[in-house]
């Protein structure tokens, strides 16, 4: 809980099991910082023109004072000592965090942060120029950023109707990982509201659609901390956004595990022998037509790669979405353009595939040399893909079939 619970509250649409939070990496400086190249070549980009655009589209929302990056990169003298380095991350596609495979699958997306081939194209050659500022008067207007304790999705939504808040707890310096499961008497069974990891930012459900909370009901968090070297004592806040009065949507979404392990919920098969690549597909037939609204992979630390594939019922498969290069450190949830999320009918079969990298060539694993089985430490594995269905009737997605129907 490094970030004391800033990122808890970016968070913002609700937190039923949340993953440990670890301190991010920082960038090594790929420049000093100097007054060289002010102008820039003729025909090569210029910060002020074209860096600080892609800068505020797709970085500042956490490069900025007071954000979770390390480092803020808002004007030029904040950006010009990493120069190289953000060359580097944004051809290796690390940077934004958006590791979503470009050719399988979806490809349109509600919260995409990627960069195009022609803005990481663009930000090479201005660091292959020398970085130069340019023209001042080319700077786009600063943004105003929302306060960094706000809630993300308040600037499209306004504040949360509901905010919970779990009870505060202790976490020692250097301890093991800790599950903190207190129950909050604010809102009757147990079903999962939401997963929080670091590095999502909250869910967003398609109009007509969202999760019921009934009267009496209470929030039972699932809190997953780890210790960062400081005694830290915090809380966990669940901001809930409600249809308006009288107003109640169609189709309720089901958050979903569609497991890549096979075996009961708390015996799952993990078996990753040391220094190899592992991997491992289980199957799970919907017993009802259903969207699928987004994808969020959920590995730890030897996390290498997940697909998502669709048998349909006629035996023919399509691919939903694959992650080639996950990264533990952020579990990026990636949410579907409504006329671009699957639709699937009744019996079709989701196929979820994960890989594993055990060895030294991972830099995130803490020792190849170990076996590794199931469980809920950081060190230990498990591999699903976490998505809201939203539920329909076969009618409408015969429907939904006949609309996208090709046309002779």
């Amino acid at each position: 809980m490094d970030c004391n619970h800033r990122a808890y509250r970016n968070s913002a649409m609700a937190a039923l099991s949340l993953s440990v939070l670890l301190t991010l990496p920082a960038l090594s400086p790929g420049a000093e910082s100097s007054n060289k190249g002010i102008a820039g070549p003729a025909g090569q980009p210029t910060f002020a023109r074209h860096i600080a655009p892609i800068l505020q589209a797709k970085c500042q929302e956490c490069h900025r004072n007071g954000s979770l990056a390390p480092m803020s990169l808002v004007t030029y003298q904040e950006t010009r000592p990493w120069a190289k380095a953000i060359k580097e991350r944004v051809i290796q596609r690390q940077m934004p965090p958006w590791h979503i495979d470009k050719t399988v699958g979806v490809q349109r997306f509600k919260n995409d942060t990627s960069l195009t081939d022609e803005q990481i194209n663009t930000i090479a050659r201005w660091v292959d120029s020398g970085a130069p500022l340019g023209d001042p008067k080319d700077m786009p207007p600063a943004i105003h950023w929302p306060e960094t304790n706000d809630w993300q999705a308040a600037e499209k939504l306004g504040q949360p109707d509901l905010i919970v808040k779990s009870e505060p707890y202790t976490m020692a310096a250097h301890h093991q990982d800790v599950w903190w499961r207190p129950i909050s008497d604010k809102l009757r069974g147990r079903a999962m509201l939401m997963e929080w990891a670091i590095g999502k930012g909250y869910d967003l459900y398609h109009p007509n659609t969202g999760k019921l909370l009934l009267p009496g009901s209470q929030i039972s968090w699932d809190i997953h901390i780890h210790a960062v070297g400081a005694e830290i004592r915090d809380n966990v806040e669940l901001g809930i956004w409600l249809y308006p009065k009288g107003k109640a949507p169609k189709y309720r979404t089901y958050l979903t595990a569609f497991q890549a392990v096979k075996g009961s919920p708390r015996k799952r098969e993990v078996d990753i022998p040391p220094n190899s690549i592992a991997e491992s597909q289980n199957f799970t037939v919907l017993k009802q037509a259903a969207i699928l609204e987004n994808f969020q992979p959920h590995m730890h630390l030897r996390g290498k790669a997940m697909a998502v594939e669709a048998v349909l019922p006629d035996g023919t498969t399509q691919a939903i979405s694959y992650v080639g290069n996950f990264n533990f450190n952020w579990m990026t949830n990636y949410i579907y353009e409504e006329d671009a999320a699957p639709v699937l009918p009744k019996g079709t079969v989701i196929r979820v595939t994960a890989w594993y990298d055990n060895t030294h060539a991972n830099p995130n694993n803490p020792d190849p040399d170990q076996w590794v089985g199931f469980g809920d430490r950081t060190v230990d594995e498990m591999g699903h893909a976490w998505m809201n269905v939203t539920y329909i009737s076969d009618e409408e997605y015969s429907a939904w079939a006949a609309r996208r129907k090709p046309t002779p």
